[in-house]
């Protein structure tokens, strides 16, 4: 049986339930949310003359929640317009309406009879072979279904998405008794190819996977800070990005989910895994049931571990914790030379390697944490997962850490971790054991451009199925790379296919990205017949180096400013004019060049998480590399018979003067960045791959060079209205002088300059005057204030 998800139902419209609405709405399907009936009214519904009958009261709590969710920030939808996609109601009276569905999820209380209640009544009203799933974190999968049709429980099973569950990419798949096999396939596929998620196959058992292993990590490095005598601030500099997780490190971590989650679902652990003794062993933490009785739960009651205060000056004041005296302090910048040292190491495996040498009690607390954790996950196995990987994948997709606990003991090395872990007094499992004395030293291994893991029921290395899927440069670079720099690699994705891939600093695009572009598109015409330009970073690019510009112009260095400059825009131009397709493939933050790259490609494969945009009047500047050359053009062709000329260009000037940055895919078609015959792909990993492909279409379609195109500009006529724009905005407040002077010399360039009237040039006219403002407002004492500020803060300055 093929199956087509056109429209789901959410059981719920809580935090989870409303996220869960949005991403479904996200990607196109129709979303039903219900939630319960009020009791009672507000004073404005009793204003307004309303009762308890009227439609807008009885839809009250699925609406608000929407709405709540609709303003939140981050986002949980790509774009406020696919919010149409979701209607709310109530359980009272349109549960029945789950008939249309083909799927049904419950996200209710966190109670079983509650939930077993709901379950009665839907399998009461569902069409036989309707999916019912319910999106619990802890209750008993099996113990849902007791007493339901043998139909529903053919079709339902637990599916877990973590929150926000836009972002977060891990979908947990729990089977229950009956749950036939063809459904757990849907999932397992539908998961990774529509909703952009990584699905994980877990046990029936407490906290599944993402939760067990890593709330046991959050529970014990808050236990081991106390015993070593840590400030909390130390303990999430040590836990924090240093070690490829979130900034946040543990503790603030804690207050982000919720302390009383945090709390009750290590509680629950506890009584529910009385084999575990690794869950029995973590200690009862005083500070922890300081905060819950006090009701200071984290971000949510707005003090938790960490809190913060404005004073009568206006000042924000942040306080911490003391563990030991159940006290707040001024927040402290911890000071941890482990970790100064460890970010001049180099590597993942020379930072880890630096951290576990560390001497005092913040190696201390490294070396524990990872021998419990390293001792923890080699015991979960079979007990959680048969086999090892999907914890990798859960930790990795479910907490955002870059490398899961296996990942990262490769790192340290296979015999060195079981060292670390016996000589903390922890157990390690005798399949690990068996695997280092077959004298392998890595969980994991790259053969044939395919990643290997250990199956310890084979006893032997096989592939990790499903990467047919994929395209993984860390699988092919060494086999597959043709050329290199220190900032740049091409290689050989078959079919006759090419790979641009950054490797500078940030993906920052200096003299070396440059080079690899224009040698990838002169190999591609010599020898191939498309090229890619991707990268799997966190982010494709941050735009162009920063402190190159500030060396050259504070040096007057302008000659080489300007023929550096000129080779960014060559370069883009021979994206746009070479003669073989080129596909360029963002995600994350694509910012400055990042996006004028984008802009000129012939087909653009974007991840739908990516935030793009032409930012550089953050730093003084105005975009150098053909951006606002591209708005200009594409203005211009928008601009249909007796329409007002100015609109699209207004439109293409604010987006750049003020900085705006798409927060999805999706928004930046809204705002003109990507076009409607380019693509977007939910799932990050399948980007390449289909990048790839759509180089491939183009090829055979019989892709030609294509002719350069003529801009109407508009003239001195639309330069009087930005100026005027800006002279308000000044006089508002809105802008400083410096803000004016940039936005006007940008109404220059993308009106033509000193035309008199509306005239057709060509895109190298607008670029030369695109680079003559760029290197004036690099002369501009202001502009080089603004670009030392963002080096030295990460933060735009207004002067």
């Amino acid at each position: 049986m093929r199956r087509h998800i056109k429209h789901v139902t959410v059981l719920g419209s809580g935090v989870m339930g409303s996220g869960i609405a949005c991403h479904f709405a996200n990607i196109g399907v129709e979303v039903l949310m219900l939630d319960m009936v009020p009791r009672e009214l507000t004073p404005q519904e009793q204003a307004k003359g309303l009762t308890l009958e009227s439609k807008v009261v009885r839809n009250r709590t699925a609406q608000s929640h929407l709405d709540f969710a609709l303003k939140s920030n981050p986002s949980p939808i790509y774009d406020k317009a696919f919010a149409s996609r979701i209607t709310v109601g109530n359980f009272d009276d349109d549960l029945d309406k789950i008939k249309n569905s083909d799927w049904v999820i419950e996200v209710i209380i966190e109670r079983l009879d509650i939930k077993q209640s709901m379950f009665e009544k839907v399998d009461a009203l569902r069409k036989p072979g309707t999916l019912v799933t319910s999106n619990t974190s802890g209750i008993p999968i099996h113990l849902m279904s007791e007493d339901r049709s043998e139909d529903f429980q053919k079709h339902f099973c637990g599916t877990h998405f973590f929150n926000p569950p836009r972002y977060l990419k891990l979908f947990e798949v729990i089977p229950g008794p009956k749950t036939e096999q063809s459904v757990l396939d849907f999932f397992m596929n539908y998961a990774g190819l529509f909703l952009g998620k990584t699905a994980v196959l877990c046990k029936d058992t407490p906290g599944f996977i993402g939760n067990r292993v890593g709330v046991y990590s959050m529970a014990k490095v808050m236990e081991l800070t106390q015993e070593l005598g840590l400030t909390i601030e130390e303990a999430d500099t040590l836990t924090g990005s240093i070690l490829g997780r979130p900034k946040t490190g543990t503790f603030k971590l804690g207050d982000l989910v919720g302390l009383d989650t945090a709390y009750n679902v290590t509680k629950g652990l506890q009584q529910n895994t009385t084999g575990d003794q690794m869950i029995q062993d973590l200690k009862e933490s005083k500070f922890l049931e300081f905060l819950i009785e006090n009701k200071f739960l984290g971000d949510k009651t707005k003090k938790g571990f960490y809190y913060k205060e404005v004073d009568k000056e206006g000042n924000t004041n942040r306080f911490a914790l003391n563990l030991d005296t159940l006290e707040y302090r001024s927040m402290e910048r911890a000071k941890v030379g482990a970790v100064e040292a460890a970010k001049q190491a180099g590597s993942t495996k020379n930072k880890l390697a630096t951290l576990l040498k560390a001497d005092g009690k913040h190696g201390d607390l490294i070396r524990k944490h990872f021998a419990s954790l390293f001792a923890y996950v080699s015991q979960r196995v079979p007990e959680i997962s048969d086999i090892f990987y999907p914890i990798d994948d859960a930790i990795r997709t479910g907490y955002a850490w870059k490398y899961g606990p296996f990942e990262t003991w490769d790192y340290v090395g296979l015999a060195k971790g079981i060292e670390l872990v016996e000589s903390e007094g922890y157990v390690v499992a005798e399949w690990v054991k068996e695997l280092a004395a077959t004298g392998a030293d890595s969980f994991y291994k790259v053969e044939g451009g395919k990643k290997l893991f250990y199956n310890q029921n084979s006893k032997q290395f096989e592939p990790i199925p499903g990467q047919d899927a994929f395209i993984i440069l860390d699988n092919i670079r060494k086999t597959n790379e043709i050329w290199s720099n220190k900032e740049a690699s091409i290689q050989d994705l078959g079919d006759g296919i090419i790979n641009v891939e950054f490797r500078s600093k940030m993906n920052s695009l200096g003299g070396g990205v440059l080079q690899g572009i224009n040698k990838g598109i002169e190999l591609a015409e010599k020898d191939y017949r498309g090229l890619v330009i991707g990268n799997q970073a966190d982010n494709f690019s941050v735009g162009a180096n920063l402190a190159m510009i500030m060396m050259m112009a504070a040096e007057q260095d302008w000659w080489d400013l300007n023929m550096a400059i000129k080779m960014f825009q060559d370069t883009m131009m021979r994206v746009r004019y070479s003669d073989i397709p080129v596909v360029v493939a963002p995600h994350g933050m694509t910012l400055g060049g990042g996006c004028e790259m984008t802009m000129h490609a012939d087909k653009v494969v974007a991840a739908a998480e990516t935030y793009i945009g032409l930012v550089e009047v953050g730093v003084g500047l105005i975009p150098g590399g053909g951006g606002s050359k591209e708005f200009a053009l594409r203005a211009a062709q928008n601009v249909i018979a007796d329409d007002v000329k100015t609109n699209h260009l207004r439109d293409a000037f604010m987006n750049i003067a003020m900085a705006k940055v798409a927060t999805s895919a999706y928004e930046a078609k809204n705002m003109g960045i990507i076009r409607n015959q380019d693509i977007i792909v939910v799932d990050k990993d399948r980007q390449i791959a289909e990048a790839k492909k759509h180089a491939i279409i183009m090829a055979e379609a019989g892709y030609t060079r294509p002719i350069k195109q003529k801009v109407k500009v508009l003239g001195r006529e639309a330069q009087g209205m930005f100026y005027v724009g800006t002279d308000q905005l000044v006089a508002g407040r809105y802008a400083s002088d410096h803000d004016r002077l940039i936005a006007n010399k940008l109404g220059y360039v993308m009106t033509g300059g000193n035309l008199s009237e509306a005239t057709e040039v060509s895109e190298q006219y607008l670029l030369d005057l695109e680079r003559e403002v760029f290197l004036s407002l690099c002369g501009e004492r202001k502009t080089l204030e603004r670009i030392q500020h963002m080096l030295k803060t990460g933060k735009p300055l207004r002067n």
